[in-house]
């Protein structure tokens, strides 16, 4: 079941109007408060004029140049990322390294990430500068498949496995989780499909089924498969297809 598509999902930035800081922000690779420090010095121009005040309105056809090289804001972007073990789904974090520290500055810039993976887990990790596309993803009112290689403990039999497709009661919780798809590759391990997302949601099914998860990597998000070509640690951007039929 795919997420719900949406032709507009690759589309560029589209605004009324924006602080000229935050223009400034988004057209290059300065943060706000650079941007204000830049606006200040008198380094920008809008529509030919110098302009030092951060708070000034620029529309869409507003001309703006930073050293009197014209500026623009750059359409949304759209990343998948192989993401190994030992990174955690965060755009910052002072004590670990985060799936954004594995890419370079210049494509960081404005990221974030659509749907987390624990520390543990490998796999399909795909971001961003497209807030709305994310929500689509990752809304549980849209109920995006994602689907995970679990290695397990011990072998799985029929009656965990109807268990799993049934839904099951975890612990700590009053309602059971949504009927999952489940294909047995081998007594060891199962691919499982969930539409829903909840904390650490894949170990604690295979737990309250009597099991224990021992690995686990998410190769699919909807019908956009993780590229076999990509080692770990590795990226690329989305093709337009890619995106619209995540959007």
């Amino acid at each position: 079941m795919p997420c719900q598509p949406n032709a507009a999902a690759a589309r560029r930035r589209v605004y009324l109007s924006m602080r000229l800081d935050y223009f400034i922000a988004n057209a290059t690779t300065l943060s706000r408060r650079d941007a204000k420090k830049t606006i200040s010095s008198g380094r920008i121009r809008v529509d030919g004029q110098i302009c030092r005040k951060s708070a000034s309105p620029v529309a869409a056809d507003t001309r703006v140049s930073l050293d009197d090289q014209p500026l623009s804001l750059p359409g949304e972007r759209y990343l998948m990322l192989h993401k190994p073990a030992g990174v955690i789904s965060a755009t910052t974090d002072s004590q670990q390294p985060t799936a954004l520290d594995l890419l370079p500055a210049d494509v960081r810039h404005g990221l974030h990430i659509a749907g987390r993976l624990d520390a543990d887990t490998t796999g399909l990790l795909l971001l961003t500068t497209d807030g709305q596309w994310s929500h689509r993803i990752t809304s549980p009112r849209v109920k995006c498949p994602k689907t995970y290689r679990v290695t397990i403990a011990e072998p799985i039999d029929d009656l965990a496995i109807t268990q799993l497709q049934q839904g099951v009661l975890l612990h700590g919780e009053s309602r059971p989780t949504r009927p999952a798809d489940v294909h047995l590759l081998n007594a060891g391990e199962i691919d499982l499909t969930l539409s829903e997302g909840r904390y650490h949601q894949v170990k604690r099914m295979l737990a309250a089924v009597g099991n224990h998860v021992t690995g686990l990597h998410r190769w699919r998000v909807g019908p956009l498969i993780l590229d076999n070509s990509l080692a770990p640690g590795e990226y690329r951007e989305l093709t337009t297809e890619e995106v619209n039929s995540l959007g």
